[in-house]
């Protein structure tokens, strides 16, 4: 006997029925979706420094540049960077299909057009920081400054100190000489038996990827030796400064110093360190210290404006120290948008009586930190009454900041940049770098900021 039961209703669902998707493609997506802004801001970028470089020749044409530059932006903007996965979105995803038109460039040409326009894209953070300055967002009052480390497409396995390649490098000439004589005993040999038929120039197998190792280090030994000259070059001319400012002091006075002058090394002679690292993957990276360890990589900062959190300047260097990015950081802003903040916040990565007097000399009211800032019951009371006279640039810099509005002020960086940091790391997953070379990381970096901006300025126009 059959049992009638209760027919439940659902929603239609029939995966093989034909759809007809809007014939128009301005229907693909709601009405402020993010590929939508995108797309309306790029339109109203220049681009002639990437146009300019295609010629007339005769061939298939290229992929519209503009076409190409949403697709890029966007893929930023919502965390997507590889070449093939962008590739994939453009088959895949509609807000990728309507902003390439229905065209569908592979991953190479994807990644190629990167690579051949770097320079051009990474220009277009300037002009979305005008447009972010256009809309209100950055009022340049108060500005935190900061850095942090991005992995490098490099493992830190990939690296080699340079006493390692000094010895490593005699083993494999060692070995390579070994191997030679033994390629020799076997030719001698052979044309003893066989007769002098080989030509006798080919490598045996084994010494192959020795002399390729060989070779590597020899060049990364020749790299460090190069950079060790650089630096001491350097710091010979800084000590021969500090020498002729002694001497005209000592003339002024008309008494000679006790001690002695400053010594000036021979560049020449410069050799590295022992320690001195160079990477084989990207020998512009660098070992970088995290709270979580050491990670092969860069230092990639970035100028926050307080009021929406937009980047106003960024840059990215190999180098762990903090302490030379803070002025040039200033000189960008103010080349960019024709002024200075009026107050900057830094850690005490920062920290040089250098960096006070350039802030001093700007007339901007900074606030940059010695060492950790002690809050709460920690702290040290706050001082009162004016400022003793006689106190160093650096002293009156510490004693500002144990003040109650000094500490207020410093309390703000946190809120300022370092969400921004968050942002891009942490709810894009931008975590590691995808090209290599300190250049070409640059690049990367600007279109990151470029994206972070975008985002930001979609608040303001993209919901209007």
């Amino acid at each position: 006997m059959w049992i009638l039961r209760d027919m439940k209703t659902f929603r239609p669902y029939q995966p093989d029925q034909l759809l007809l998707l809007p014939p128009s493609i301005q229907e693909w997506l709601p009405e402020h979706h993010l590929a939508r802004f995108v797309s309306e801001v790029v339109d109203e970028l220049d681009l002639s420094a990437i146009e300019d470089q295609y010629t007339e020749d005769r061939g298939y044409p290229p992929y519209h540049p503009r076409m190409m530059v949403k697709v890029l932006v966007y893929g930023y903007c919502t965390g997507t960077y590889a070449s093939r996965r962008l590739a994939a979105k453009l088959i895949e995803d509609v807000a990728y299909r309507y902003l390439a038109a229905g065209n569908q460039p592979d991953f190479r040409t994807i990644s190629d057009f990167r690579k051949e326009h770097g320079g051009a894209l990474s220009g277009l953070f300037e002009q979305v920081l005008k447009l972010c300055q256009k809309a209100g967002l950055v009022k340049l009052g108060r500005v935190a400054v900061d850095g942090t480390k991005v992995k490098a497409n490099a493992s830190k396995h990939k690296a080699m100190s340079y006493g390692f390649m000094v010895a490593k490098e005699d083993q494999l000439k060692r070995e390579v000489r070994e191997l030679l004589e033994r390629a020799e005993a076997i030719d001698r040999e052979e044309d003893e038996r066989y007769g002098a038929n080989r030509s006798g120039d080919e490598l045996p197998e084994e010494l192959q990827p020795r002399e390729s190792r060989l070779k590597k280090i020899r060049e990364a030994k020749a790299a460090l030796e190069a950079e060790a000259r650089e630096q001491a070059t350097k710091e010979a001319a800084v000590a021969r400064a500090r020498n002729a400012a002694r001497e005209r002091e000592e003339q002024r006075r008309g008494r000679r110093f006790g001690g002695t002058p400053t010594q000036v090394s021979d560049p020449e002679q410069a050799q590295p360190a022992p320690k001195a690292q160079r990477n084989f993957t990207d020998p512009d990276s660098k070992v970088q210290k995290t709270p979580d360890g050491f990670i092969q990589g860069y230092t990639a900062h970035v100028a926050v404006d307080e009021l929406a959190q937009v980047i106003v300047a960024q840059h990215v260097t190999p180098q762990a120290p903090e302490v030379n990015e803070l002025l040039p950081a200033l000189e960008a802003i103010r080349r960019v948008l024709r002024r200075t903040p009026k107050q900057v916040v830094a850690d005490a990565g920062f920290w040089s009586e250098a960096n006070l007097r350039g802030l001093k000399r700007r007339r901007i009211d900074g606030y940059i930190a010695r060492g950790r800032i002690k809050h709460g019951d920690d702290a040290p009371p706050a001082p009162r009454g004016r400022c003793p006279a006689g106190l160093s640039i650096g002293e009156r810099m510490q004693r500002k900041l144990r003040t109650k509005r000094g500490r207020a002020v410093y309390a703000r960086r946190k809120a300022i940049v370092e969400p921004v940091h968050g942002q891009i790391k942490q709810a894009r997953g931008f975590r590691q770098f995808l090209r290599r070379g300190v250049g070409r990381v640059r690049e990367e970096w600007a279109l990151i900021c470029t994206a972070h901006n975008l985002l930001k300025l979609q608040k303001v126009w993209g919901t209007a």
